[in-house]
């Protein structure tokens, strides 16, 4: 509890520091930040350059928006937010999100009782890498970034019920490829 609270404190005090523009505590934020800010961007991108690159422009909108932060919710949570829009402003400046909308897919359902909970995360983030643009976008910022659908049919520009299918058709197709990985190690 007392590690909590001194983290809070912590917290509290570096964003003070970054609303004063202390170059020390950006230094102190890009150092405990950019490893996890980083895997996020190269989620959505799949660039290393790239992702890197956004992820430096994502550090610059956050120096520089620092003082709308205002200590409601968590400081990691906004950080995340900021940071996935910037990778999502990446994808629509570069026309890589491609939002398909394929009925022949529809008939995908989703089935539970095949799938093997022991799946290592890497082997997973692998897996979600090979979904098209638009799909894994979607998935991730609903299952992994916590976005609502209403959410992300703001920040792309499709409809809730676009948002819906597209979440659909990924775990749909996710778990096709779960299941041909499980069948693949077992041979």
């Amino acid at each position: 509890m007392t590690q909590i609270l001194q983290l809070i404190a912590t917290e509290k005090q570096l964003v003070e520091a970054l609303k004063r523009g202390d170059a020390k505590a950006q230094r102190q934020l890009y150092d405990r930040y950019s490893p996890r800010l980083l895997a996020l961007c190269m989620r959505y991108i799949q660039n290393d350059m790239a992702a890197e690159d956004v992820m430096i422009e994502g550090f610059m909108k956050i120096f520089e928006k620092i003082e709308q932060y205002k200590g409601d919710g968590s400081f990691e949570g906004w950080l995340k937010r900021l940071m996935t829009n910037e990778a999502l402003m990446y994808l629509r400046s570069h026309k890589k999100i491609e939002i398909e909308i394929d009925n022949s897919e529809a008939q995908y359902t989703i089935s539970h009782e095949h799938t093997d909970s022991n799946l290592e995360t890497e082997e997973l983030m692998a897996i979600i890498a090979q979904l098209s643009t638009g799909y894994r976008t979607v998935f991730l910022m609903y299952a992994v970034e916590g976005f609502s659908h209403a959410e992300i049919a703001k920040e792309l520009s499709i409809t809730e019920s676009t948002s819906k299918s597209q979440l659909h058709r990924a775990r749909a197709i996710l778990q096709t490829m779960v299941l041909n990985q499980q069948y693949r190690s077992v041979m």
